[in-house]
């Protein structure tokens, strides 16, 4: 059963049936309105609830809740990890934990928006797969259009790292890198999926993405629900994610898994602010224009200047009562190092960032000590091992003889 009932305006209310494939409202100019899923939470409350203290063997445990049409590909996203983080804790005088997104097929917290995405292709008769990304969804896309047999064509940005080039293209996909910046690859991928008949998969604008994405908030409800954390400390480039994982935290309050609700904690590399602006703004609901936010950073899936869902993020923020904050590249770099220092956690720049995040709403507020924060690791460092190259010293060459290895101090 699909649960799904409506498909409604995040920008003027309008609502439209799932059944007619849109994705955008047509009352606004290009991707102005993007669509939010509504849910009819009580057709799937029993079977939620009744499996409640069931391992989580990946997201088609929430099954019920997810838009699919019965079409579940099934790769291995979700089931991911909560790892505590006791050195970490120890330092920051705040709980800490990790939920541990890189342990999803492709590597990223985005095969669980692709599993979603590629179901809804095969739902609708599609035969070609597109995505505008800066390089987790494309790799995620490619692998699960592989996984489904549907062809793939990805587009990037020009500086994308390698090893995010790479992994699409092993997977079978055709992979276009523009020149430009991921709005440049978003805009040609908009151009070309819609004089095509392409499916656009690009989180962007395709709505069920967030439906996807939001089970890591259903799982980290499931995970917490006897000691809800403080702080849901969470990455933004475009803000689907943190929207999705705020909605789905919501839906398992509604059906009563979970009395509390964390704050959420959204960071923002300094290279890329709209979502941090727009909020702390509070008055601006107008889409951030492109000739915003020039700046680049090296955490490069966060880098997004004109990010479309930017009002779902917003709402989530306001909604959960929670705050943003603005990391530099070089306290992102720093806890990529930490991470991996401390607790033994190989992460991407942006997943970083959240570490680095942590710490300023330590530093300046709004986070105090004794509270508790859960930082959501949303991709591997093995993404992009050339920024980590720089953190760290060289290997150490020796001659082939004991007395060549260093002591220990």
């Amino acid at each position: 059963m699909n649960p799904t009932i409506a498909l409604e305006c995040t920008h003027c209310g309008r609502v439209f049936v799932p059944e007619d494939g849109r994705h955008v409202c047509p009352d606004h100019e290009g991707v102005g309105g993007i669509l939010d899923v509504q849910y009819d939470l009580s057709g799937a409350s029993d079977a939620i609830r009744a499996g409640v203290d069931d391992p989580i063997g990946d997201l088609w445990k929430y099954a019920p809740l997810l838009p699919t049409d019965g079409n579940a590909i099934e790769l291995g996203a979700g089931g991911t990890p909560l790892l505590d983080a006791p050195t970490l804790s120890a330092e920051l005088g705040v709980t800490v934990t990790l939920k541990d997104e890189r342990a999803n097929p492709t590597g990223s917290i985005k095969d669980r928006a692709s599993a979603i995405l590629t179901s809804r292709a095969l739902a609708a008769d599609q035969s070609v797969v597109t995505c505008a990304s800066t390089g987790n969804a494309a790799a995620s896309l490619a692998g699960y259009a592989a996984r489904t047999g549907l062809d793939c064509c990805i587009f990037v940005p020009a500086d994308v790292p390698e090893g995010k080039a790479v992994q699409p293209l092993v997977y079978g996909a055709d992979v276009y890198a523009v020149d430009g910046d991921y709005d440049d690859a978003f805009s040609l991928c908009r151009q070309v999926s819609t004089g095509r008949g392409w499916y656009d998969c690009s989180a962007a604008v395709n709505p069920y993405a967030v439906e996807g994405l939001r089970t890591v908030g259903h799982e980290l409800a499931e995970q917490t629900r006897s000691a809800v954390p403080d702080w849901v400390v969470y990455p933004m480039g475009n803000g689907c994610g943190l929207a999705a994982a705020w909605k789905g935290f919501r839906e398992f309050e509604r059906l009563g898994i979970v009395d509390e609700r964390p704050r959420l904690l959204g960071v923002q590399a300094a290279g890329a602010t709209a979502i941090h602006d727009r909020f702390s703004d509070g008055a601006d609901t107008s889409p951030p224009t492109a000739e915003d936010h020039r700046e680049t950073t090296q955490a490069d899936s966060i880098a997004v200047r004109k990010p479309h869902n930017a009002e779902k993020a917003c709402r989530a923020l306001r909604a959960s009562d929670g705050a943003t904050v603005v990391v530099s590249d070089e306290a992102i770099l720093a806890a990529e190092r930490t991470l991996g220092h401390t607790e033994g956690i190989y992460a991407e720049p942006a997943s970083a960032a959240t570490l680095a995040g942590l710490r300023a709403a330590i530093d300046d507020g709004p986070v105090t000590p004794g509270e508790s924060a859960t930082l959501v690791v949303t991709g591997t460092g093995l993404k992009d091992t050339a920024s980590a190259r720089n953190l760290v010293e060289g290997v150490e060459h020796v001659a082939a003889t004991p007395a060549a290895v260093p002591d220990r101090e």
